[in-house]
């Protein structure tokens, strides 16, 4: 009995020497790994002033689908757009539901064709958010948008498009003429988020985006304004951040760009004619903010 314990232990013996001898192999060889030095060092004492942050604009749109088809066409790949945020419409949730569908770190596929200021492609450098809105019925097209039947908004989705963008305006420090609306961007393809977005209520509820000084439009108002002729117009257009060349002409170009102005600024008559409100409201926005 005993020699056949030795002999089923010698049988062994081989296995197990194996096995310790391939453990030591491994210890060994991530003892050796850990010892090598690494390829470079890596050290941050001497940042560039040169530099400005990813995100220099916040963009508001909306959708022109419900919600459903407006999460399905900002999710799917064939359909090659997208957005940071999306603020449902038909929900009863407190507080409201918002889907952030891009991280802020990744770029989105909203802007398009874009600019603003010397800034185009603003895809790169922008946040944008997305609100479910259908905008005017199709047959609205040949009225003026003043006069088109807008869906407006709901008071939730109000309250979190204000929270939302008065969180993100401060934690990247976006300025205030650098919230803007998909319009003011791509003036001749886009009006969105329309006339009945309240952008004086986000200035003035939660402190984003930019507004003229009421009493200053008012002073303005009663008080004789200088002459602008055609360049002077597409000059202080341009001057505030629209994408516009001075031409002299008051071409389909110019009259998109103060379309686009009046959505944002004055909605109650979008025609894409200069007159003596418009041109005090942009220059009570030039005073204001320097441009």
């Amino acid at each position: 009995m005993m020699s056949e314990r030795l002999l089923c232990a010698n049988r062994r013996w081989p296995v197990l020497a194996k096995w310790r001898l391939s453990l030591l192999l491994l210890c060994a060889s991530g003892w050796l790994t850990g010892c090598q030095h690494p390829a470079y060092q890596l050290s941050d004492r001497y940042p560039s002033d040169n530099q400005n942050p990813r995100i220099a604009f916040l963009i508001l749109h909306y959708t022109d689908e419900d919600d459903a088809t407006s999460l399905r066409l900002l999710t799917k790949a064939e359909h090659q757009v997208s957005a940071h945020y999306l603020v449902p419409r038909e929900q009863q949730l407190q507080p409201p539901l918002v889907y952030q569908l891009v991280p802020d770190s990744q770029r989105a596929w909203h802007a398009g064709r874009s600019r603003w200021q010397q800034n185009t492609a603003l895809n790169a450098s922008s946040l944008g958010i997305e609100i479910v809105n259908l905008g005017y019925p199709p047959q609205d097209d040949v009225l003026p948008p003043h006069q088109r039947h807008w869906q407006p908004y709901t008071a939730a989705q109000i309250a979190a498009v204000g929270a939302l963008s008065r969180d993100l305006v401060a934690r990247y420090q976006i300025p205030p003429t650098q919230v803007l609306a998909h319009s003011d961007i791509a003036p001749e393809r886009k009006q969105d988020p329309g006339p009945h977005f309240p952008w004086r209520q986000l200035y003035l509820e939660y402190g984003v985006g930019a507004w003229p000084d009421d009493k200053r439009v008012s002073a303005l108002l009663a008080s004789p304004l200088p002459q602008w002729d055609v360049t002077t117009w597409q000059q202080q257009l341009a001057r505030y951040g629209y994408g516009l060349t001075a031409s002299g002409q008051w071409d389909e170009q110019s009259r998109a760009v103060l379309r686009a102005f009046q959505l944002h600024f004055r909605p109650t008559l979008v025609n894409g004619e200069p007159d003596r409100e418009c041109q005090a409201i942009l220059m009570a926005l030039l005073d204001k903010y320097g441009h």
